[in-house]
């Protein structure tokens, strides 16, 4: 299936991706995909550095007659999110990505594709590989974990990069220049309970599944649901009128994916076990209902269960159905100053209930950083009620909009030249590196754009082959225009 993407055009671009979605690149996994990007520089016998976190340098001369020019530093990152259907047998560590060409799209077999942000950096590949394209100096900044932390970013020391301009090639839509993102702080809930011995009774599996998923950030504003908040919907309303046990929960996986799954464990008294079949039922005709238009596969479904070991203690079940309910999901506030951009955020991502213990994972985002920090605390409140321990991880700074930038005027109206309309200048309430990145280069000009890429962080992931050429001519008219060094 492969093969279909290397035919496509631009071909240099197309081949790098599929040879780069052929090398394992999970988030904090990254060994593979460093090694490989370091022998590519290598092997082009360009100066190629691997800082301490992993990241990766390569720098490339101007071309004949651009060596005046300001040097650009081109950034992309290497790890991309692992998401899979439930029926789809794909094991990350060890495989590739299986892609294949849908009319003017790219997509995977039931995976996310990787083009977050595989094709900025397949981009950069082309650019470092290229003996016929016209550039400044190039310094190429292959971060890692961008998706979990933004660690390599956040590691990346001061002095390594001489470029005056930043490239971002991590936006999602081909008429947009992002110049601003959110920053985020992951919020994590976390204790123990008293787990007894089930009574006698009827043990039920209750299944979310078929929910559309998506970005946490880029996608947070279009009311998908959230698996954990249905579960825990049912969950609380089953308790409402019957006397259920809870054995355990287990809902999201990854931070910055909205959750798609949730399964749990349940215990009844036999002669309710109909009714309880019954009232989930009624409830999943009007969770799709509620949902049919953001997901219109949502299943939820019941069926009969092994007995577990254990289940939870039923004052630690009530707080922690009223805490799931109490904790913050979705938007927050939008912005006063910034038609249509969400503010601040949360994403209820995973959550994880069995023997005894618990786990918690919040994703939260605002381009306001006083902001970020009351969010925090709203979602802390509503756990720190319940016994549990919090805690802080992952925090990164937004990044503040300048819209007079030289290059932001240069690449508006480059694109206005190219395509008869305006680009979309904005920010987006999604964590980019730039913010991180512009603590250690102050005096650093960034903007991020890309091709069209739908369904980021979700099997449902794909890229658009017109928009990815369009991208690509873009781009190198770009660097054609870079002025030069004042």
């Amino acid at each position: 299936m492969n093969e279909q993407i290397r035919s496509l055009e631009p071909s240099a671009l197309w081949n790098h991706f599929a040879d780069l979605n052929a090398v394992p690149r999970p988030s904090k996994k990254e060994e593979r995909v460093i090694a490989f990007i370091k022998a590519f520089g290598e092997s082009l016998q360009l100066p190629t550095y691997v800082d301490e976190m992993g990241n990766v340098i390569i720098k490339k001369p101007a071309t004949d007659g651009m060596e005046g020019r300001q040097t650009i530093v081109l950034q992309s990152h290497l790890d991309m999110v692992h998401q899979k259907n439930s029926e789809t047998v794909f094991d990350f560590d060890k495989q590739g990505i299986e892609m294949l060409v849908d009319g003017d799209w790219v997509r995977a077999k039931g995976t996310t594709l990787g083009a977050d942000n595989g094709i900025g950096v397949a981009t950069i590949m082309s650019l470092l590989a290229s003996t016929d394209i016209a550039h400044p100096a190039l310094e190429a900044l292959f971060t890692i974990d961008e998706e979990t932390g933004m660690t390599g970013a956040l590691s990346l020391k001061g002095g390594l990069l001489d470029g005056k301009i930043m490239l971002n090639l991590d936006t999602e839509a081909d008429n947009e220049l992002t110049i601003g993102c959110a920053g985020g702080i992951d919020v994590t809930a976390t204790g123990s309970y008293p787990a007894a011995a089930p009574t006698a009774g009827t043990a039920f599996t209750i299944s979310v599944k078929g929910l559309t998923g998506g970005h946490s950030g880029a996608d947070i504003h279009l009311g998908k649901a959230n698996a954990n908040k249905l579960m825990n919907r049912i969950l609380h309303t089953l308790t409402e009128s019957y006397t259920i046990s809870i054995a355990s929960i287990s809902g999201g996986s990854l931070r910055n994916a909205i959750p798609r799954e949730s399964v749990a464990v349940i215990v009844c008294n036999a002669d309710a076990a109909g009714k309880v079949q019954e009232a989930v039922a009624q409830l999943a005709a009007t969770l799709k209902e509620e949902y049919q238009t953001t997901d219109p596969k949502l299943s939820i479904s019941i069926e009969p269960s092994s007995m577990p070991d254990s289940v939870m203690d039923a004052t630690f079940q009530y707080k922690l159905l009223r805490a799931l309910y109490a904790c913050p999901n979705g938007i927050y506030r939008m912005s006063p100053d910034i038609a249509g951009l969400v503010q601040s955020s949360n994403n209820l991502a995973r959550v994880v209930v069995a023997n005894g213990a618990y786990s918690v994972q919040c994703l939260t985002r605002s381009s306001v950083d006083s902001e970020k920090y009351d969010l925090k605390s709203a979602i802390a409140g509503a756990f720190e009620l319940m016994g549990a321990t919090l805690e802080y991880s992952g925090i990164y700074p937004g990044w503040a909009p300048k819209p007079d930038a030289p290059i932001v005027k240069l690449m508006a109206n480059l694109y206005e030249e190219m395509h008869s309309g305006h680009a979309h200048v904005n920010a987006v309430h999604a964590g980019l590196e730039c913010g991180i990145l512009g603590t250690n280069y102050p005096d650093i000009q960034m903007i991020s754009f890309g091709p069209n890429i739908t369904g980021a962080h979700s099997p449902d992931e794909r890229v658009q082959i017109s928009s990815v050429q369009k991208f690509w001519a873009y781009l190198l008219e770009t660097l054609k225009r870079i002025p030069n060094n004042n």
